[in-house]
């Protein structure tokens, strides 16, 4: 009986500390902003557009970016959220250099479009989830 009670105080004592090291306050990657050394600008388009520097969503759901195609304006931040069980990330293929780290269902990664053209996409964990960004004045 004591090697019983011995081996559930050991093993209640490691699911403790197991435990404590989860939740730590102290999150090391931060998905919310554009990649390091590239400035967001400032100011929204002047064009008289209210869209312009306005936000836009793409969710992450069914192993699939939704909408798959998306149009934007210069000035808009692009939040893409996970709304899957598993990690997804977002990487830019062509017309633009952006990359988040992976994140988890509920995790967000933005960024803010600084120029027109045609943004490629992909999340590089799961071939054939891609999308597109046409980003207009």
């Amino acid at each position: 009986m004591r090697l019983t009670t011995t081996l559930a105080a050991t093993v209640l004592a490691t699911a403790a500390l197991v435990a404590a090291g989860c939740g730590d306050d102290n999150d090391k990657s931060d998905n919310s902003a554009a990649p390091a050394g590239k400035a967001e600008p400032t100011a929204t388009a002047t064009t008289g557009d209210t869209t312009a520097g306005a936000g836009v969503a793409i969710s992450m759901k069914d192993i699939q970016f939704d909408p798959k195609d998306q149009t934007a304006k210069v000035g808009d931040k692009v939040t893409w959220t996970n709304d899957d069980s598993v990690d997804h990330n977002v990487t830019a293929t062509e017309g633009e250099d952006f990359k988040s780290d992976n994140f988890g269902n509920g995790e967000t990664f933005s960024y803010t479009l600084d120029k027109a053209g045609t943004i490629k996409y992909t999340c590089t964990l799961h071939p054939g989830m891609d999308g597109t960004l046409t980003v207009t004045q």
